[in-house]
């Protein structure tokens, strides 16, 4: 530019350095920065063969950088890089704080969650960890100049590290692939907390199963369903299900937890089936896998959506259906029946900072207890233990296990707070089912009650390094599959209905799972139907009729 007929030349004093090189280093820093879990447990994996690992360590850096070095492109380079830079910087925090496996259903769940869920996890460290590890980093990529060679030479010269990687990486696997095989079938998670590869990958695969299941047309179920039974009763039949929010069966003082964090249950008279094992270790999965036919097998999200669930069968029998949400929502469980979400409603006796505690969903019920005017079936979705501010999901007078973790930071508490803090939400939900049976009790000159409680999925308190919830099936701990599920059959609807207490007491030892939710709910309402499976009702085995709810023929 010219100023008062001097030349001026600016010179840009960045540092340069090539695309290729650039991608280089951003390999090396994702890998070496945010990637502690993804080699600390692939070393253990690969137990003592340390040449082996060696190994594997130069295949998965050859790929990376192969993954990379495909977006080095002009225009591409710099936004690609930033992008893999803060998704792995906080992919890593999840999973090094909380052994999070960032999977499709983690991105599902982290989609459907409220902003009062998503602040508990937005702590301090949070925000330090990711100035320190994603912000800073990616200021440094902007900030140096990139050169880009002519368009074909670069083509031929990316290719060209591109093919390489990949020949190492080829090299390397079939070099020692019994190893690699053998350590792969054994852990099939080796690579599920590979920053940013896996969370991205996740990303991608639902957002397209997203679009694909907005187009699902549910198809119906159970359009033959009646009710059977019925004569023996001069009042509505009348059913609760409590479905819980990550509560788990370790917790139970029901199960023989040594803790009394169920002092009120232990004097209702429940069966408590002590071996349940949950359908997902999410909520977005397990609720409606639960309310679905399809066992844990067999049930995929798809398969939810395009399938009528429990609540539309029992629709089907003139059974009337009502949902209390004080959680996140139904998941399309609710898409044909009556449902409200109750937080919205901010009120100011149980709510605050857009959550409530369950109480709400107590206030709730002798009114819905009042207008019932036939067989009914009212589902009550809890916000129940859901971390990590354990201590906000119950009142003071529940705070009995002390001291509590009083914070959404789990780095700074103890692991006995934690556990206290925790422990406190069981002895809550306790409180809220037992009154739920009170309730009933209460109504019984009007309704022939029975209370249904089960947890979605359990929770992790930092066993084997691990907490909340959310690893994929295959590899989660029994403390996050292991969940709490009993029933409390009111004493007029048990002798009208032949249903034996004491005989499902002694049977409760056996194995049980969100799989028997269906069937056992048909069951209890006395609802025909040929999509009824009597040996997946946990009451079928200890009714005293002689017309039994059975598979219409």
């Amino acid at each position: 530019m010219k100023d008062n007929g001097i030349r001026v030349r600016l010179v840009d004093r960045r540092p340069a350095i090539g695309s290729v090189t650039l991608c280089f280093l951003t390999t090396v820093y994702l890998l070496l920065a945010t990637n502690y879990s993804f080699w600390s447990t692939a070393y253990g994996y690969f137990a003592t063969d340390h040449l082996s690992f060696l190994l594997f360590v130069i295949g998965i850096s050859a790929i990376s950088m192969a993954i990379v070095t495909a977006f080095s492109a002009k225009y591409v380079t710099k936004p690609f890089l930033i992008l893999f830079v803060l998704t792995a910087a906080a992919g890593s925090w999840f999973t090094d704080q909380f052994g999070v496996i960032v999977d499709k259903e983690m991105i599902r769940n982290a989609a459907v969650s409220t902003s009062a869920e998503a602040g508990h996890l937005i702590t301090a460290r949070f925000a330090l960890h990711m100035l320190l590890t994603g912000i800073l980093p990616s200021l440094l990529i902007i900030w140096v100049r990139i050169q880009h060679r002519p368009v074909l030479s670069k083509l031929a010269h990316n290719t060209a590290v591109v093919l390489a990687c990949l020949a190492v990486f080829a090299v390397v696997g079939f070099g020692d692939y019994r190893a690699f095989a053998g350590v792969g079938r054994a852990h099939r998670d080796i690579l599920d907390r590979l920053n940013p590869f896996l969370p991205i990958t996740s990303t991608i695969r639902f957002a397209v199963s997203s679009e694909e299941d907005a187009h699902v047309v549910a198809e119906p179920l159970g359009t033959d369903a009646h009710r059977v039974n019925t004569a023996g009763l001069n009042k509505p039949r009348v059913t609760i299900i409590v479905a819980g929010e990550t509560a788990r069966a370790d917790d139970f003082s029901l199960g023989g937890y040594a803790r009394k964090t169920n002092p009120e249950l232990e004097k209702q008279n429940v069966v408590y089936f002590q071996n349940t094992t949950s359908c997902g270790t999410a909520t977005a999965v397990s609720i409606p896998c639960m309310f679905s036919i399809y066992p844990r097998t067999s049930y995929t999200h798809h398969k939810g959506l395009a399938t009528e669930n429990l609540l539309d069968v029992l629709s089907h029998a003139k059974v009337d259906v009502s949902w209390l949400d004080n959680d996140t929502g139904s998941y399309h469980v609710t898409d044909r029946v009556a449902y409200t979400l109750l937080p919205p409603s901010n009120d100011q006796r149980f709510c605050k900072d857009g959550e409530c505690q369950d109480a709400i969903l107590l206030d709730k019920v002798d009114d819905w207890l009042d207008h019932v005017k036939g067989d009914s079936v009212l589902i009550l979705h809890q916000l129940g233990s859901h971390g990590p501010a354990y201590y906000a999901r119950y009142p003071d007078e529940y705070r009995r296990f002390v001291p509590d973790c009083r914070a959404n930071d789990f780095g700074s508490c103890t692991s006995q707070e934690i556990n206290n803090a925790y422990d406190n939400t069981i002895l809550y939900t306790d409180h809220i089912v037992s009154t739920v049976i009170d309730k009933l009790k209460q109504h019984s000159a009007n309704v022939a009650g029975a209370a249904i409680y089960v947890s979605d999925h359990g929770e992790s308190l930092g066993e084997n390094g691990i907490y909340l919830h959310g690893a994929p099936y295959i590899v989660a701990p029994s403390q996050q599959t292991h969940v709490p599920f009993l029933v409390w059959v009111g004493d007029d609807l048990a002798k009208s209905a032949g249903f034996d207490m004491s005989c499902m007491a002694k049977r409760a030892d056996g194995d049980r799972s969100h799989d028997n939710i269906f069937h056992s709910v048909l069951g209890l309402m006395d609802v025909a139907t040929k999509v009824y499976d009597p040996n997946l009702d946990v009451f079928s085995a200890c009714r005293r009729l002689t017309e039994k709810v059975a598979s219409v023929k």
